[in-house]
């Protein structure tokens, strides 16, 4: 099997004054069906992701307290970590003593980012641990096409964290992508397109009802109502669901309309963006995926939630959204999960998703855990509707 030895034998460790760690972190080799060389404008010989491991000194144990200090120290001298996310948009950390969801999120706020409200939740993710939920409990012969996490809404996170608790023996793979690198394929080939969405954004419409729309989605009350408490009124649910919604700190290019059975919310949002350390234009957002999954996941009720046109109310022509997804098929990695694998994204710039597998709905248990960056995505365009901001506090 060939393989991708990019990188493979050097270790990320610690300078300075700083006493050696007992444990480092050392690149390993990676089938080449899981790890790609990423192209332009990335700089030459940059993987995804870049596999990780941890290394004891002198035979010392490997636990979790001893991984989350050598964490904390990396993140210590400039965020190693974040700058390496950076630039290769995903990291797997393979062969950690992580076992359940509590060792998940402590490893994970190790890296010492501010964990992500989710406001709008469209899916459901009941809470296991601090910060740590399911990645999603979709059936199983769903297909979750590439896309940044929570692009249809104004507040998104910059890093997602995902653990393998239980993986399938076929399929469940999770793909990894370059948002960067899409961005520069499609202005190279559908450079009209790319300037339409600079010029318009989009208006992205989504749909939230009192009950769940298909297996696996939120209700309104998850979406916005954690206010709410049993007995109040009408008018004082929609007051605190409003509420909520004002929080995205969006004005105007955020507007709300009841229906008898929920809501529908209208974002103007920027689908490219750009990347805080180096101001790349990123090609922020989940429009290949509505289109491939729409043509896969005809009868799970999914389609109807999300609704996304340019930023002037006019429909996005389907060959570009068809363009997009051949990009994508040909710059994603598909990960196949090995038990305790963690795989961490800058949202920003990488993509992720879900394939479908066989056997049980059981088989494949993949917990998340969302963060917010130091410095959200800068604006790609002039509009006052380009730059994102992160939500307001309560």
């Amino acid at each position: 099997m060939e393989m991708i030895t990019v990188e493979a034998g050097k270790q990320l460790t610690l300078h300075g004054d700083t006493p050696p760690a007992a444990v480092s972190f050392e690149t390993f080799d990676l089938p080449a069906t899981n790890q790609r060389l990423l192209g332009p404008p990335h700089p030459a010989n940059t993987v995804i992701p870049l596999p990780l491991r941890p290394t004891a000194h002198e035979s010392a144990p490997i636990d979790l307290d001893t991984v989350i200090e050598t964490i904390r120290s990396l993140q210590a001298q400039g965020g190693i970590l974040t700058k390496k996310l950076a630039q290769h948009g995903t990291l797997l950390f393979r062969g950690l003593p992580i076992n359940n969801s509590d060792d998940f999120s402590k490893f994970a706020h190790a890296f010492g980012y501010k964990p992500h409200e989710i406001i709008g939740i469209v899916v459901n993710r009941p809470e296991l641990a601090p910060n740590v939920a399911p990645a999603n409990e979709a059936p199983k012969s769903v297909l979750i096409y590439n896309h940044n996490e929570s692009p249809q809404v104004p507040h998104a996170p910059e890093y997602v964290f995902f653990y393998g608790h239980r993986v399938p023996e076929k399929g469940g793979e999770t793909p990894a992508s370059s948002s960067l690198e899409l961005f520069y394929r499609a202005q190279q080939e559908i450079p009209e397109f790319i300037a339409e969405l600079t010029e318009k954004g989009i208006l992205s419409k989504v749909v939230y009802k009192v009950e769940k729309q298909y297996e696996g989605g939120s209700t309104l009350k998850q979406a916005f109502g954690k206010e709410i408490q049993e007995g109040d009124d009408e008018a004082t649910r929609r007051g605190k669901i409003e509420a909520q919604i004002a929080r995205y700190g969006r004005g105007k290019y955020t507007t709300w309309e009841w229906t008898d059975d929920g809501i529908t919310l209208t974002h103007r949002l920027p689908a490219i963006r750009t990347q805080p350390s180096t101001n790349l234009p990123t090609l922020f957002t989940a429009l290949a995926a509505y289109y491939k999954n729409a043509r896969v996941n005809i009868s799970s009720g999914r389609n109807k939630v999300t609704e996304q046109l340019y930023g002037d109310g006019t429909p996005i022509p389907e060959k570009y959204l068809e363009h997009l997804a051949k990009i994508t098929d040909e710059i994603r990695v598909l990960h196949k999960w090995q038990r305790g694998d963690v795989l961490v994204y800058d949202n920003v710039i990488a993509q992720h998703g879900r394939q479908p597998w066989e056997g049980d709905q059981s088989d494949r248990v993949v917990l998340a855990s969302l963060f917010d960056g130091a410095k959200v995505p800068g604006a790609y365009g002039y509009g006052e509707w380009a730059q994102v901001v992160q939500a307001l506090d309560e």
